[in-house]
């Protein structure tokens, strides 16, 4: 076995406390890898692999990189998945008995980052964990940079949704066997990082840890006191964070339980489909309801207004206190933009007090605090002012800390260096002793300064000059050609190719006085810093509640903000079934779209005679759009915003489900059609009287006797089943199921209005109830652009099609007619044989997929331009 030096000993025994991370060791100004650590580090970094001599007969790989700009690096590798152990010396070097002594002082993750450079303002950096216990899983979410800790359960085959729901970057789970299928269908779905951890508490001692940790008497005050399950996760995930970031991570809030019951639920395929917070096919905020009702002004307020659209309300008297705050700030012009200008100077208090908890805030953090904390005065006495009683309640929720404000600012210079060792960090006048340190070192280098212009005159060497450098301090340099004339009091120091520096007893003794005041000014600068910073850290339970009460008046001040640009009104909200929107509009289309040019729509529903609407009409018309609408119109009104209608009135919803467009899951090995029929399950399994449902196209990625068969089947279900009255809308192109209006009572008949010119058609954009007599394909072809040969083939296929549908009903009807003889009344072509008469005698019409109807029309097409 090999013999290391020292160093590289201490380098792999404390490896061995990060198997599974990249160890940056600290050696001087560098962070230092060593074997494999470096080559993989070299590679993904593109820096210089090299080697040293550790005591082994080959040389060890090694890599580095400065430890100023390590942030930068460590950024990269937690982008590429990696996690990264940072190692530093926890002794002076200089007071050290044989090898610097050397610890772990942080472990680095996707979800422990806590640099605010490398996370996105309005958006959540989470890091969740889970457990299982017995047919339940314990969840618990945490965003490290602002403190929040939420805590939930699920069934097993739900867990994605709540996944989804978060977007955790990193997952931490319990070694163990009966994790690994779960923990590979998880890592099937998601790019988050999955994190094996060993402790894992007794729900027993987890419900002791979470009430010392949080100085509660009992769990019950949170919601917990059954929930064995989230309790555990959540000490589960609290542990791993403070063994990682070896610190108590002071700043992390009570678990918030999140329940479905005061909550409108939306399924991680309805959020997709309703593009909420990004859209389909760009993944991009832009054109998503965030997008619109974002006017937030702070990036608290951007995260909470994310939130709220996330997980919307389905409490009456909490929506109706939403609304009624946001009715205030639209009609008092002055008052709502009174606080957006207060909210212009308000920096990101939660992650800046994150920071702060942590250790790691600087001048500028405490700075932008002290700047935020300046306008709760003002800000609090706007909202005590409000008739609204949440906004009261906010600002009753504000205590003034001008304390705090006046000490900040006396303390720090204007503009602070980033670096806490770099001096220039605390004012004049705010501490005696600093003071006179910092005239000594003034003075000093004041009588430096003059001794240039002294020595010049005393010796006549013109060309002499003072300089200094870290390794041999201030000297006086002198020429090679005027060395005679230096006089016996100049000792020399240090020889150079054209020149000698020298020093004098005078210059020594103030260079150690000007040394030795700066060294002292630095420490105590340091020093005064932490105290300050302490003081700050005592302040976090008021400055966190401030942050929340900021974040919340800013989200409704955005959607006042945005109610009153658009034109929304106040919807009423209701404890009944009804669902009646007047002249409604889709918010997002309509934004992105010149204003005045978008078809508003009517809507009424209810679990009895308006339970389901059964749309029909050609694509391109209307019908996703329309349905889609009237999904976020629920959404918005349940958030606690206005809508983009005449008039609404809302009987709260508990869920909001969808199916709509077509889309495959190659990876999970799930065709189109497969994909549809999972989400269609979900449905049909979780919906409840007080659903909404949206379902466009069911059965259309099958064949067409399955596909009708499985629509139908579905509106029957939805009907007809224990849970039957869920409100409905069901957009169609098979029209035999318009006949269910006639015998299902409740489900109703309604199309998108086309107006016909020639062989153009016009979308009207207009919903009316009455079925659409065709779905007019060719023509939505047309306007698409395909080439005129295809289209009038179409024609002509559609024309032979439609006849032999026809022959089939009369032979239905009369049995004596042969399917034989009626076609040959119907068929366009000569009598003798031809290929495409074969061919299309072949075609299981009634059978086929569109993309299979599509792919036969492009054949027949190409026979026929082969003649």
């Amino acid at each position: 076995m090999a013999r290391y030096t020292p160093m590289i000993e201490q380098y792999l025994a404390v490896k061995q406390q990060a198997k599974d991370a990249l160890l940056f060791f600290r050696l001087g100004d560098f962070y230092e890898m060593f074997f494999e650590d470096a080559i993989t580090a070299a590679k993904e970094l593109e820096i210089t692999l090299t080697g040293r001599d550790g005591g082994a007969e080959e040389r060890i790989p090694m890599c580095g990189v400065p430890h100023h700009s390590s942030e930068m690096y460590i950024q990269r590798l937690i982008e590429k998945g990696y996690k990264v152990a940072i190692c530093e010396q926890v002794e002076d070097p200089s007071q050290a008995k044989g090898i610097v002594r050397r610890e772990i002082v942080r472990i680095v993750t996707p979800g422990t980052i806590m640099d605010s450079k490398n996370v996105q303002d309005k958006l959540n950096n989470y890091i969740a964990a889970l457990v299982l216990r017995e047919e339940q899983i314990g969840l618990a979410f945490c965003d490290i940079t602002t403190g929040e800790l939420f805590v939930n359960h699920c069934q097993v085959e739900s867990v994605w949704d709540e996944l989804q729901q978060f977007q955790p970057v990193e997952l931490v789970v319990p070694d163990g066997e009966e994790y690994a299928e779960l923990v590979e269908s998880i890592q099937n779905q998601t790019r988050c990082l999955v994190t094996r951890n060993e402790s894992v508490y007794s729900d027993t001692k987890a419900a002791e840890f979470l009430l010392k940790r949080f100085e509660l008497i009992s769990l019950e005050s949170i919601g917990l006191s059954e929930k064995k399950a989230p309790v555990t996760a959540a000490v589960f995930l609290i542990s791993y964070l403070e063994a990682t970031q070896k610190r108590s991570l002071s700043h992390l809030k009570k678990p918030v339980l999140l329940s479905g019951e005061t909550h409108l639920v939306i399924d991680s395929f309805s959020r997709r489909n309703l593009e909420l917070t990004e859209t389909i096919r760009e993944k991009s905020r832009h054109g998503s309801l965030l997008w619109l009702l974002d006017r937030t002004v702070t990036a608290m307020g951007g995260r909470l207004l994310k939130k709220w659209i996330e997980r919307p309300l389905a409490v009456r008297t909490q929506i109706e206190e939403r609304l009624q705050a946001v009715e205030e700030l639209v009609n008092e012009l002055l008052v709502r933009e009174d606080i957006r200008q207060m909210l212009q100077n308000v920096y990101d208090l939660e992650r800046l007090m994150g920071r702060v908890a942590y250790g790691s805030a600087n001048g500028r953090d405490l700075l932008a605090i002290s700047d935020s904390l300046a306008i709760l005065p003002e800000l609090r006495r706007r909202l005590l002012g409000c008739q609204s009683e949440l906004l009261q309640r906010i600002g009753e929720q504000i205590r003034e800390m001008n304390e705090t404000v006046d000490l900040v600012r006396s303390a720090i210079v204007d503009e602070p260096p980033v670096g806490l060792r770099d001096g220039g960090l605390i004012r004049e006048g705010f501490d005696e002793y600093l003071d006179r340190l910092k005239s000594a070192s003034r003075e000093g280098k004041q009588w430096i300064a003059q001794l240039e212009q002294q020595e010049r005159e005393k010796t006549g060497i013109k060309s002499l000059k003072v300089g200094f450098n870290k390794v041999f301090g201030y000297y006086l340099e002198v020429t090679k050609a005027n060395t005679h004339l230096v006089p016996d009091y100049f000792e020399r120091k240090q020889t150079l190719a054209n020149g000698e520096r020298y020093v004098t007893p005078d210059l020594k003794e103030k260079e150690a006085l000007i040394l030795e005041a700066e060294d002292k000014m630095t420490e105590l600068e340091y020093e005064l810093f932490i105290q300050l910073r302490d003081r700050v850290a005592a302040e976090l339970p008021d400055i966190q509640l401030a942050a929340e009460a900021i974040a919340q008046i800013d989200s409704l001040q955005s959607l006042a903000t945005v109610a009153v640009e658009r034109r929304f009104t106040k919807p009423v909200i209701t404890e009944s079934d009804r669902l009646v929107i007047v002249e409604g509009r889709h918010p997002v289309v309509e934004a992105v779209l010149k204003r005045d040019t978008f078809v508003p729509n009517d809507t009424e529903l209810d679990c009895k005679n308006n339970q389901i609407a059964l749309i029909t009409g050609p694509n391109m018309a209307g019908k996703s759009t329309y349905m889609r609408q009237v999904a976020l119109l629920v959404i918005m009104a349940q958030i606690g915003s206005f809508v983009s209608a005449a008039r609404a009135e809302v009987g709260i919803v508990d869920r909001v489900f969808t199916r709509i467009g077509a889309s495959d899951d190659l990876a999970g090995g799930h065709s189109t059609f497969m994909v549809e029929m999972v989400e269609l399950a979900n449905i049909l399994h979780y919906a409840t009287r007080k659903s909404l449902i949206i379902l466009d196209e069911i059965g259309r990625g099958t064949s067409t006797f399955d596909g009708i068969s499985i629509a139908q089947a579905v509106v029957e279900f939805l009907h007809q089943s224990p849970t039957a009255g869920a409100k409905t809308l069901f957009a169609t192109h098979y029209h035999e199921l318009t006949e269910l209006a006639d015998r299902l009572p409740g489900v109703n008949n309604y199309s998108t209005l086309v107006e016909e010119k020639g062989d153009s058609i016009i979308f009207l954009h207009k919903i009316v109830s009455q079925p659409a007599d065709r779905s007019y394909g060719i023509q939505v072809a047309k306007l698409a652009g395909l080439p005129p040969q295809v289209l009038q083939r179409a024609n002509e296929i559609l024309h032979v099609l439609e006849n032999l549908s026809d022959a089939k009903q009369q032979v239905a009807i009369e049995p004596e007619l042969s399917s034989e003889s009626a076609t040959s009344q119907l068929s366009l072509f000569d009598e003798q044989s031809h290929p495409l008469v074969e061919e299309i005698k072949s075609i299981d019409l009634m059978n086929l997929t569109p993309i299979e109807a599509l792919t036969t029309l492009h054949r027949l097409q190409k026979m026929v331009g082969k003649g």
